[in-house]
């Protein structure tokens, strides 16, 4: 086979511009409280406050920068953890606030901007992947964020009886809501698979398996492999809900593809992390993981003769929301990059993952073409004709999407791109799996 992209010196160093180009952009978001969202007009918008889940995201991604040797984003990193150990902590109720203001009061204090928010379990997510990337990037103050982060999940968002999240509860963790919401349990089995290495503790691992199965091996085998993204408290689903909403940013109404690409690479990471541990990996996991790829490529990519992914569908596939959000095509892009190296990992031969080459080079395309901006700040939402929009995701919220992009097809799959970084597994992409027992790794928890 002919050189590919994947081991192009010049594919990779266009990958690294623009991962240096993202962590630059990132900068400006840095504001006294945490990090805001990044407006149209490139500058933070006070009037948003600033959002954990977006302080989540960006002190893992500068605890990325630092462990890639970048200069200048260890004061980012250490500037995240401060903030969501101080600014963002709720020390009355535990947990973290929502929402806090851009700045401090005059006792330099971080002003929250509604005390009575609810503590979600999507925006704790953020925290605990956070905490564990800084960890792996050896932060002060991460290990303490870490372990009270991990506390808070264990004591009120990891649903034992169901062996899956709680989706919020009320500011002092009374009144849990009676939605639950595949989008929050995706995100926590990305920070518990990262908190797994970080900590040694296969008991994270556990748990973001026995998440993957419902989400994929019950729910997406059931519904022609796309996962349906609203539930009861009994995790019944819920077809009609927010169908009224299907362009909510966060709950959207019907079926996301996006999410089929981050829970595709998230099952494939998953049994990669079984496998390296010595620990059974269901059959099951690498096809169905192939399975929600080619679904969420299926329904959502030139559904409507133009490039790009599609924002939402109904139940049955058929578009609803036609804008294109970057963030699906990023996902899309690593998850191509994912699957490809699981599938050369368990021994398949290279003809069987052209057609993740072929999607990688495509999607890659796209965003050269319409998103990707030389000064970091990507478009995040373009018209079904591809030109710049605003109608869900106005501005540069993060870049947490972008970075992990430029990143997927240079790591391996297991372990979790913090983990694998300090390992200095960055340009060796081959997975543990092929190794006769997984590298030797800092348990800093017993």
């Amino acid at each position: 086979m002919s050189l590919g992209w994947f081991e192009s010196p010049e594919h990779i160093r266009w990958l690294a511009t623009h991962t240096h180009a993202l962590l630059r952009a990132g900068k400006l978001s840095m504001v006294p409280a945490g990090f805001g969202w990044i407006g149209p007009d490139g500058e933070v918008d006070q009037d948003r406050g600033v959002a954990l889940w977006i302080t989540g995201r960006m002190t893992f991604c500068f605890s990325l920068g630092t462990l890639l040797g970048i200069p200048g984003c260890r004061k980012y990193a250490d500037h995240g953890v401060r903030s969501l150990a101080r600014s963002l902590k709720d020390n009355q109720y535990g947990g973290y606030y929502s929402l806090v203001e851009c700045g401090f009061d005059e006792e330099g204090r971080a002003i929250p901007r509604d005390k009575q928010s609810r503590k979600e379990c999507y925006q704790h997510a953020f925290v605990l992947l956070a905490a564990a990337t800084a960890v792996a990037a050896n932060r002060p103050g991460a290990t303490e964020l870490l372990r009270d982060a991990m506390e808070i999940h264990e004591r009120y968002f990891f649903d034992e009886s169901y062996g899956l999240p709680i989706e919020s509860f009320a500011c002092d963790f009374t009144d849990p809501e009676e939605y639950r919401g595949i989008n929050a349990a995706m995100h926590c089995v990305e920070a518990y698979l990262a908190t797994a290495d970080a900590t040694g503790d296969v008991t994270w691992l556990e748990r973001a398996v026995q998440i993957i199965d419902f989400a994929v091996n019950v729910q997406a085998r059931n519904n022609s492999w796309r996962i349906p993204e609203h539930y009861d408290a009994g995790w019944h689903v819920d077809v009609n809900y927010n169908m009224d909403q299907p362009n909510h940013p966060f709950r959207p109404g019907g079926v996301t593809p996006g999410h089929g690409l981050e829970w595709a690479r998230l099952t494939a990471q998953a049994r990669a992390a079984l496998i390296a541990r010595k620990l059974p990996a269901g059959e099951w996991m690498l096809p169905a993981a192939e399975e929600l790829f080619d679904r969420a490529r299926i329904d959502g990519w030139r559904v409507d003769g133009n490039p790009g992914f599609v924002y939402t569908t109904d139940n049955n596939g058929h578009p609803l929301v036609r804008q294109r959000m970057h963030w699906t095509v990023c996902e899309g892009v690593s998850a191509a990059a994912m699957l490809r190296r699981a599938v050369l990992d368990s021994g398949r031969s290279e003809m069987d993952v052209e057609h993740y080459e072929h999607c990688y080079r495509s999607w890659v395309d796209y965003l050269e073409e319409y998103v990707i901006r030389d000064n970091g700040l990507w478009i995040h939402e373009c018209t079904p004709e591809n030109e710049p929009d605003n109608t869900v995701w106005p501005g540069h919220p993060d870049v947490y999407h972008g970075l992990q992009m430029t990143l997927a097809a240079r790591m391996p799959v297991w372990p979790a791109m913090g983990q694998a970084l300090a390992e200095g597994r960055l340009d060796r992409p081959e997975s543990p799996e092929r190794e006769e027992k997984p590298k030797g790794r800092r348990r800093l928890f017993s």
